[in-house]
């Protein structure tokens, strides 16, 4: 059995948003260094398998019904999740460490927008107004030569 790895910086917030961000942050933190090593698969593998385990985590929590996200939010996430997963089952099966890029860029942009605090209002100033609702993406429809086509997810958290 391998012991319990140690993990720098652990979150110190009990804040779920931190804690999903400091996820992500490792996450991505050992992509990339699995990303400059010479080629270690079973470095690799695990970053990759950590990556995967917590979009699983993502999902999951998505279809709770007390989940607490607006259904706009809950389809975005799942919607990158699945991104997510057809992505790390290609880095999977091929070990490219040169397409690594894509999944470290999508955690890294979640982990900031779960880092960012919405400013405060100003005291005897109202609260912004709250942005109109957006249609949920429409699934994507393969291309005629039967390849799935590149999209980019726009998710808000």
């Amino acid at each position: 059995m391998k012991p319990t790895p140690t993990y720098a910086n652990k979150p110190t917030s009990d804040n779920p948003r931190d804690v999903e961000a400091w996820a992500l942050a490792e996450a991505s933190r050992r992509l990339i260094d699995a990303g400059r090593s010479p080629v270690n698969e079973e470095t690799l593998r695990g970053a990759l398998q950590l990556n995967q385990r917590l979009w699983t985590i993502f999902q999951a929590a998505m279809t709770e019904d007390d989940c607490g996200h607006p259904p706009e939010v809950r389809t975005n996430i799942a919607a990158l999740s699945l991104l997510v997963d057809r992505e790390t089952m290609a880095r999977l099966i091929d070990l490219d460490v040169s397409k690594l890029e894509t999944l470290i860029s999508i955690n890294r942009s979640v982990a900031s927008g779960l880092t960012a605090r919405p400013d405060a209002p100003v005291q005897g100033q109202p609260a912004p107004a709250p942005q109109a609702a957006r249609a949920p993406m429409a699934p994507p429809v393969s291309a005629p030569d039967g390849q799935p086509p590149r999209q980019s997810l726009r998710i808000s958290i």
